[in-house]
């Protein structure tokens, strides 16, 4: 409301559709019961086609049209992107789908239904949960507790290092070169590359251990976001580990149905994931280089499911280690490769950037803009980075320094607020994932 006032309306129409249509479908069964369900989804759908892809698929339209001497002129509406939209409108289709499917009861009190759409940690950014997990917990008396207030506070202070030390700093740099395609080459195109891949990463994953923080203070959990998905031996690991609300969302509700409905199951397999990818693309925007993103680790992931005997085969040829360390390796690079697309504004800069990738100059990889941070510190952010999420493992952040000594635990969290103060941009830098 804050934004645009009005908006507020969008949510409510959202949240009063899906509350009815759930109520009504308790009550009905067979053919009744399923059109109420679609008319749910349309309506929910509706709402996010109108106001996030409109305008591109009127351009889109024009264009194609004009390929085939046909004059449609096309129409460009002023509208303005709701902050989270994708995510509460995925979150709100995961509960009537939910109820349709028998396994989640109605919600019959309204207030708690609307609460789950707009809980405000991850009302804007997610992670998108399930009615299941968040839903029963609203029911629940949640006193105070000092070790979950202290283990939420430890949580968000680790994502607010991530955004503001490393995810903003890294992006001045990034954004030097990405905003300026053709003036920068080589090693210092290859450093934006992997300085993008992380600084995307530190900004995301360090909404969500804030949200997941800002929640466990109350006494909510909220479902695990990240696991260290740099570490993936290939893009199907990568997508269990990275954005697992929404990897998982795709997979229970697209991705298995579609599967359960064909016949063959290695070309239903290359079909649904070519859709899921596909629509999974355009979900992060209304772009052709969102797609292309999408469509090339929908590729990737084809492929590995095609060639799994083969790869099997390698591995039992190459030491393990060595094995699991170039997979590493080529998966990374596959993803900073892809995330030229995601990251450039048109396919122009995109292939603009990538023509550049190859005009290596090691000489001045610095880039002197103000502002900018010697890549001495930024590698030095991104080895902490990767330092404290090797000890971390499996667990939260704030469970790292748990049984150690008192001295040295306060001594960290010192530490940690010491860098967020001295180290950390505060120039407002919104997070990356509040335009989807």
């Amino acid at each position: 409301m804050a934004f645009v006032p009005v908006y507020i309306f969008i949510l409510g129409l959202t949240i009063v559709v899906d509350y009815l249509a759930a109520l009504l479908m308790e009550r009905q069964t067979g053919f009744k019961r399923k059109l109420l369900f679609v008319a749910s989804l349309i309506s929910t759908l509706l709402i996010l086609i109108v106001f996030k892809y409109l305008n591109f698929f009127s351009e889109t339209f024009s264009v194609v049209a004009h390929q085939f001497n046909y004059n449609v002129p096309s129409y460009v509406y002023q509208i303005i992107l709701p902050v989270g939209l994708s995510f509460h409108t995925f979150q709100s289709m995961a509960y009537v789908i939910e109820v349709y499917r028998g396994n989640q009861k109605a919600e019959k009190n309204f207030g708690i239904y609307s609460l789950y759409v707009m809980f405000y940690p991850q009302l804007v950014a997610g992670p998108i949960e399930r009615p299941q997990n968040l839903i029963h917990q609203f029911y629940e008396s949640h006193n105070f507790n000092y070790n979950q207030v202290t283990d939420g506070l430890k949580q968000m202070a680790w994502g607010f290092f991530k955004k503001l030390v490393l995810a903003d700093r890294l992006a001045v740099y990034v954004n030097e070169v990405f905003n300026n395609p053709g003036k920068h080459e080589g090693f210092s195109v290859i450093v934006a590359t992997v300085f993008f891949a992380y600084q995307v990463y530190c900004d995301f994953s360090g909404y969500s251990d804030i949200a997941i923080g800002a929640a466990r203070v109350m006494g909510f959990r909220l479902m695990k976001n990240f696991d260290r998905p740099f570490i993936s031996h290939n893009i199907t690991e990568f997508w269990r580990r990275w954005h697992i609300s929404l990897s998982s969302w795709f997979n229970d509700y697209l991705f298995q149905p579609l599967m359960t409905s064909t016949r063959n199951w290695k070309s239903g397999a290359v079909f649904s994931l070519t859709v899921v990818f596909l629509l999974a693309g355009l979900w992060h925007g209304a772009r052709w280089t969102f797609i292309v993103f999408g469509m090339m680790h929908g590729v990737a992931m084809i492929y590995e499911y095609s060639s799994r005997r083969a790869r099997r085969r390698w591995a039992k040829k190459i030491p393990g280690q060595l094995y699991g360390m170039l997979s590493t390796i080529l998966t990374f690079s596959f993803l900073c490769f892809t995330w030229i697309f995601f990251r450039s504004v048109s396919m122009h800069d995109a292939f603009s950037i990538i023509s550049s990738l190859g005009h290596l100059n090691f000489s001045n990889p610095q880039i002197n803009i103000a502002g900018a941070n010697s890549l001495y510190f930024l590698f030095a952010g991104i080895i902490v980075l990767e330092i404290v999420q090797w000890f971390i493992k499996n667990n939260e952040f704030y469970s790292l320094l748990k049984n150690q000594p008192r001295w040295l635990r306060i001594s960290a969290y010192h530490l940690l607020i010491i860098a967020i103060l001295a180290f950390g941009n505060f120039n407002n830098t919104q997070f990356i994932y509040f335009q989807f």
